[in-house]
């Protein structure tokens, strides 16, 4: 009975460890996110006013933020009336512009001082923070974490609950 007890105890254990969501930075959910600031626009800047903002933070050696543009490309058509998608890397310019392929067909800025990285405390990438046109944090994490992934039905619900 005993040992019955114990195997118990640890299934127990198991699976509430399991159902809780890594995070590899400071959690701003459902706070006002940290003041929006880059060093540099890699491409036009967008008008971010009564949109929904995603944030990637990411890198050129990162594989699975590599392996996300395309996602993220998708999710910048997919929502493109209420969500703006802004891809942000610590890397100087001379370094994101030498990718190729991938293409980043969404925003892209620098920020090499690693000021909002900072504010979010961001210590593991890709890291992405979704933002609702109050400035509210309405999802962070890693968008590939399995149980917690960030998909075009999240970005969804999350755009129809807060719009």
């Amino acid at each position: 009975m005993k040992k019955f007890g114990v195997i118990l105890m640890i299934f127990f254990c198991m699976t509430v460890c399991a159902q809780e969501k890594q995070l590899w930075a400071k959690s701003f959910l459902n706070k006002k996110a940290p003041t929006f600031s880059v060093e540099k626009w890699l491409s036009d800047k967008p008008d971010l006013k009564g949109k929904f903002v995603l944030v990637d933070f990411w890198a050129t050696w990162c594989g699975p933020c590599i392996k996300a543009i395309p996602e993220l490309n998708r999710y910048h058509y997919e929502f493109k009336d209420d969500l703006i998608v802004i891809g942000i890397s610590d890397e100087s310019k001379t370094i994101v512009n030498k990718m190729k392929s991938p293409v980043m067909e969404y925003y892209s800025a620098i920020d090499t001082k690693e000021r909002l990285k900072s504010s979010y405390e961001v210590k593991g990438i890709p890291h992405c923070v979704l933002i609702d046109p109050n400035g509210i944090v309405r999802w962070e994490g890693y968008p590939g974490l399995q149980g917690f992934e960030l998909d075009s039905f999240v970005i969804g619900d999350i755009i129809e609950k807060y719009k």
